[in-house]
């Protein structure tokens, strides 16, 4: 009996040691697109293909702190001044114009193949639960795979399967899925920024680019002017966007 007790603890241990594993791995690779950090500020120049159609190009600055975060339009003129602003799992629309900020939802999409919630500071680790399913190589670089699924509707997607780099940890590729298991869209990162946090040089994402699983339809996000710093609570507070 105590040796079955023994065996199954042991059982038992290696699970949440690996659900652990996959945690921690998650939330290491979320700081590299702007989550767990003590404030940050980018910019993000968005461009969208369609076909043979490409968009107007969008640029936007970002501000963002734990699970708050405030986008505003700069490009084109015709929606300077327009926000999106993130408090927790809740999102709103504001422009200039507007009597009040809209209620939107992180899926919506923004422009072209990125959804509202893709232009926010990322924390997977606190919209997903994670486990690992093995590792595997993308361009010659190993990765863990991780399959992510969401916590609550708000999350931006379903499902994600996730490729983050063994030695760099950072996500490289992703998967997007519907509740049913239906492949929406994929995306490949790159991490020519770096940022300055707890005294050392980290990674940081230059660029996004996805693409729709069923048309031939990309959108591009390109980060710049990266900034760790602290941002004023105001900044997020839906009373000053009224």
């Amino acid at each position: 009996m105590n040796k079955l007790f023994g065996v199954l603890m042991f059982g038992l241990s290696g699970v949440v040691g690996a659900a652990t594993d996959a945690h921690s791995i998650l939330k290491d690779s979320d700081q590299a697109r702007g989550g767990g950090l003590p404030g940050i500020v980018w910019e993000i120049k968005v461009v969208s293909r369609d076909g043979e159609r490409t968009d107007d190009q969008q640029r936007l600055i970002v501000k963002a702190v734990d699970d708050s975060s405030v986008a505003e339009t700069q490009e084109p003129a015709r929606f300077k001044g327009s926000k999106i602003l993130q408090v927790e799992r809740n999102m709103w629309l504001t422009r200039p114009g507007l009597s009040k900020p809209i209620p939107i939802s992180p899926r919506q999409r923004m422009s072209g193949q990125a959804s509202n919630g893709d232009i926010a500071a990322t924390n997977y680790a606190g919209d997903y639960d994670a486990q690992t399913s093995g590792t595997e190589s993308i361009d010659g670089e190993s990765c863990y795979v991780l399959d992510l699924a969401a916590k609550h509707k708000r999350a931006t997607y379903d499902k994600i399967r996730y490729w983050v780099s063994v030695k760099r940890v950072v996500g490289l590729k992703a998967e997007f899925y519907s509740v049913s298991g239906k492949l929406l869209k994929t995306a490949r990162f790159e991490y020519n920024n770096t940022i300055e946090h707890d005294g050392r040089r980290v990674p940081f994402v230059s660029k996004m680019t996805i693409r729709d699983a069923l048309i031939d339809a990309e959108t591009t996000m390109e980060f710049g002017t990266v900034k760790v710093k602290k941002i004023a609570a105001s900044e997020f507070d839906l009373g000053q966007m009224q």
